[in-house]
């Protein structure tokens, strides 16, 4: 990395410093006491393609009440250090010391031809007390480091003493707040975040003398106020992160790194701040991530295999292997790392084991999670113990696992992907969030799509009801609960992870709906929140059966449902910001087909290219 090895930079990039002084010794240190590190300039976009007409909109509430905010825009350069230089002095100077000659008179950008400027604004909806609650609670949920903005605490509770991790700013969590706050144009945040955690990456972590590989992100930071003497005159604010070592047990976050990239590319796309992702930090924390998802193992899968709880399931819940969730959130981020990665030399190599892992991935998802009538009709005829290339059975699959709810609960129209898949084990729950992502992300095909929004509309009273969206169905109950969960006293069934439902999924389901031109269900689903969303407080999730109870030990002010909210309505506002988060579907990839290869008949990625262009 440029010579300078990653635990190098590691120690080099301590986090962001302000002393904090006591009355007593403020005056005496005033004249002499320099920051450690500068604070951040607010971050300058620079104009790359169209912008977004929305955020014209956004930007004008600001001007109207401070025409002097309004950013200069700076010129792009190819030279990485300078495209970053001035925004974020301290992380500058550590990538690039000594290299930055001195300062220069800033260069206006010329005036963008005709076809790239901002359309005009459209109307802007008048906000509703809801709406407003809501954004005045997401914005006391803020915590700032060294005098910046750097996320959102998982929840602010003035009623709960008793605060366990729900202080700390959460990578999962913090996603839809930062959607929230980049369609409303206040991108500051969203930056600060990114680099922050950046920063946290190549910490040193262990669990009893173990440590995990370098590009794992943390599943969560604080910050802390710790003294810098004995005398406890003088202060400083560090970042505290969590990877998993403090965590119920302590399983690693495998989404926070993917949720990470995902995260990225929507900043870089609507704020069009494309320096940010080319930075050589940046650059390397990507490849870091996904040095960890592509390494060699002795999985014959092109799945990523994972423990139990390494997700938004983040609890003992017979989701080890390879669940659905992970895959799609995997998908979206090779995705998204293969427009962002820079091509030269020493990426070829790794552009080529995405496009691979890709192409793999999506033929294995769509061929053998993909369930529907017909399906379960095959499964339930399989025969077993095959041993050939060419077996139809191919996880000896025995058909009596097909569940009894399932043979009735099926309809005739739609299907989903199932939870799970392993040698002779299919998991044929519903999981809302990997379905949903999976339409997003385009790792399904355009019929699977149409059918899990079909499948959902069908099965609105089970998995939306009195509150969307349930996290999966049907909840295990008696034995199944017992010994899958252990007895687990908060997954009861259908409240927590166990069949509860969980506010935060609207906007993912909202996502997904204008992605397949439905925004209707997510119309409705938006309805059925907001007549209770703010009367119980905006809750973590729901429990029962239908959803009607607030969740035995759900915490209130949720951020998440707080944004997951606001995202939700604001999307709808303006469907054509879905596409920072969404990726259509890549013909080349239908190309790259393995089965081309070999004899084999039925390939979903054929079927799928003849819907597309056919």
């Amino acid at each position: 990395m440029n010579g300078q090895t990653t635990m190098g930079l590691a120690a080099a990039v301590r986090p962001c410093r302000q002393r904090l002084l006591t009355s007593a010794s403020a005056a005496a240190a005033k004249a002499s006491a320099i920051r450690l590190f500068p604070r951040c300039p607010h971050p300058q976009h620079h104009h790359h393609g169209r912008r977004l007409p929305f955020l014209v909109s956004a930007a004008s509430h600001t001007s109207q009440s401070d025409p002097s905010t309004t950013p200069t825009p700076t010129p792009v350069t190819s030279d990485p250090r300078s495209a970053v230089a001035g925004n974020l002095p301290f992380f500058d100077c550590v990538l690039f010391p000594g290299s930055f000659p001195p300062e220069s008179p800033p260069v206006e950008d010329p005036a963008p031809p005709a076809d790239e400027r901002p359309a005009s604004a459209s109307p802007v909806r008048e906000e509703t007390e809801t709406d407003r609650e809501a954004w005045r609670l997401l914005r006391r949920a803020v915590v700032s480091y060294c005098g910046e903005p750097v996320g959102t605490v998982a929840a602010e509770d003035p009623e709960c003493t008793e605060m366990l991790n729900y202080d700390q700013v959460f990578i999962r969590d913090f996603v839809p707040s930062a959607l929230a706050f980049l369609m409303r144009g206040e991108t500051e945040i969203v930056r600060n975040f990114l680099l922050h955690t950046l920063q946290l990456q190549s910490w040193e972590k262990t669990v009893d003398c173990y440590s995990p590989g370098q590009g794992l992100m943390p599943a969560s930071f604080k910050i802390r106020t710790v003294p810098l003497d004995e005398n406890n005159e003088a202060f400083e604010e560090i970042l505290d992160p969590d990877f998993g070592e403090s965590a119920i047990g302590r399983v690693a976050p495998v989404d926070s790194g993917l949720w990470w990239i995902i995260l990225l590319r929507a900043y870089c796309k609507i704020t069009g701040d494309y320096s940010l992702q080319e930075r050589v930090d940046v650059q390397t924390g990507i490849k870091l991530i996904l040095s960890l998802c592509l390494s060699d193992g002795f999985d014959m899968f092109p799945t990523l295999l994972v423990t139990d709880g390494s997700c938004m399931i983040d609890r003992r819940m017979g989701i080890h292997g390879h669940p659905l969730e992970i895959q799609a959130l995997f998908y979206s981020a090779l995705r998204c790392s293969r427009e962002m990665i820079v091509m030269n030399e020493g990426s070829k190599h790794l552009l080529r084991a995405i496009n691979n892992r890709l192409s793999a991935l999506s033929f294995h998802i769509r061929e053998y999670y993909w369930v529907d009538m017909n399906k379960i009709n095959e499964i339930y005829r399989y025969k077993t113990e095959e041993y050939s290339h060419d077996a139809t059975n191919k996880f000896n699959i025995y058909p009596e696992q097909i569940p009894s709810w399932l043979v009735d609960w099926i309809p005739e129209k739609g299907g989903y992907l199932i939870g799970n898949l392993q040698p002779a084990h299919m998991d044929f729950r519903f999981f809302s969030l990997g379905n949903l992502w999976a339409i997003s992300s385009s790792l399904t095909t355009p019929t699977q799509a149409e059918g899990i929004l079909s499948l959902i509309e069908e099965k609105w009273d089970d998995l939306v009801a009195n509150m969307p969206v349930k996290i999966c169905y049907p909840a295990m109950e008696y034995d199944e609960w017992r010994i899958i969960t252990g007895s687990d006293p908060k997954n009861t069934p259908w409240s927590y992870h166990n069949g509860g439902s969980w506010p935060t999924l609207l906007w993912q389901f909202t996502l997904a709906s204008i992605k397949m031109g439905r925004p209707e269900l997510a119309r409705r689903a938006i309805a059925v929140a907001e007549e209770k969303l703010s009367a119980d407080k905006w809750p973590e999730y729901y429990d029962t059966r239908s959803g009607r109870f607030i969740g035995k030990q759900s915490r209130s002010y949720q951020t998440w449902t707080i944004a997951g909210f606001l995202t939700s309505k604001m999307l709808l506002e303006n469907p054509e910001l879905a596409s920072i988060l969404t990726c259509d579907e890549d013909l080349e990839l239908l190309e790259g087909c393995a089965c081309c290869l070999s004899k084999r008949s039925r390939c979903s990625r054929r079927a799928a290219k003849s819907d597309i262009t056919g």
